[in-house]
């Protein structure tokens, strides 16, 4: 066990595409007017690729803080705050309820406000305005698209890497989008990383130890919703419990019996990252924005 009260996860992370989606990225970023990244509202940190500030190459910026409902409202203003200060323009949204969503297009013209007059001024008011947009696998960026034109545009699947090809989108007649194949994944800089994505969704739990993730899970929760976890489990959060303790006191008190007087831990941790994903937990954000001196 570590430090922090967590135990060790190994997390095997196959970056396959990396290399062929940074060229194609860098490859187009010239055709467009402003990137677009689509950041899990809950981890919008470890759901984000690092190289993003290079591959954008200068671009204008919106950062879209995605699955919103779901995250902890004070946490997600904490974050656009972060953001904003780093110059890039933020807008909170829900790809699969549509909440934010038309605050897309009013977004990409206020970020490009100086280049629509400079157009005006040229006499090009007829040319769209092209965004690209970048996300990992699972954050919901075909929802996103389909949601933000209207229509089927983009290949929905769990599948990462589904979308092929180049593909633009025409949003409304001045708003074009250019949705980026390949596979942009986040860079595993800590084991931290890796169990956000794993918790969330993003990557598969099934390729992990599901009740180490559980158990890990449940200490950070202890610690930055105590109360979620006392209502939901019955579980006293500051009664110093190992992770491994905490999830068996779980399953002790659902009634999970594994038979010859032991508890079910491994159902106990599916149930536990199904509620989460659910919302049954509340609005839960497991990320902070780091000081601004980072």
């Amino acid at each position: 066990m570590g430090d922090n009260g967590l135990e060790k996860l190994n997390i095997q992370w196959f970056p396959g595409h990396m290399t062929k989606a940074g060229r194609m990225i860098s490859a187009n970023v010239s055709n467009v007017d402003a990137v677009c990244e689509l950041l899990d509202a809950r981890i919008p940190l470890a759901s984000r690729n690092p190289d993003i500030d290079s591959l954008a190459a200068g671009k204008p910026r919106l950062v879209l803080l995605n699955r919103a409902d779901l995250a902890d409202p004070g946490a997600t203003a904490l974050w656009k705050g972060w953001f904003a200060r780093r110059g890039l323009a933020v807008l909170e949204t829900d790809s699969r309820s549509g909440r934010g969503v038309n605050g897309f297009a009013p977004a990409v013209r206020s970020l490009l406000a100086e280049l629509l007059s400079q157009r005006a001024a040229k006499g090009q008011v007829t040319r769209a305005l092209r965004v690209m947009v970048l996300g990992i696998p699972n954050v919901g960026k075909s929802t996103f698209i389909n949601r933000v034109a209207g229509k089927k545009a983009a290949a929905v699947s769990d599948r990462p890497g589904v979308t092929r090809g180049r593909q633009w989108i025409t949003v409304d007649r001045g708003l074009e989008l250019l949705d980026t194949p390949g596979i942009l994944w986040p860079r595993f800089d800590s084991q931290e990383v890796g169990e956000l994505l794993a918790v969330t969704g993003a990557i598969k739990d099934d390729v992990l130890d599901r009740e180490t993730l559980a158990a890990n899970f449940l200490v950070r929760l202890a610690a930055l919703y105590p109360e979620a976890i006392r209502q939901r489990y019955k579980l006293d959060p500051g009664a110093g419990l190992a992770g491994w303790e905490l999830l068996e006191q779980a399953a002790k008190n659902r009634g999970f019996l594994a038979g010859r007087g032991e508890y079910d831990t491994e159902r106990m941790s599916a149930v536990l990252l199904d509620e989460f994903r659910g919302g049954k937990l509340g609005r839960i954000t497991l990320e902070r924005p780091p000081e601004d001196g980072g």
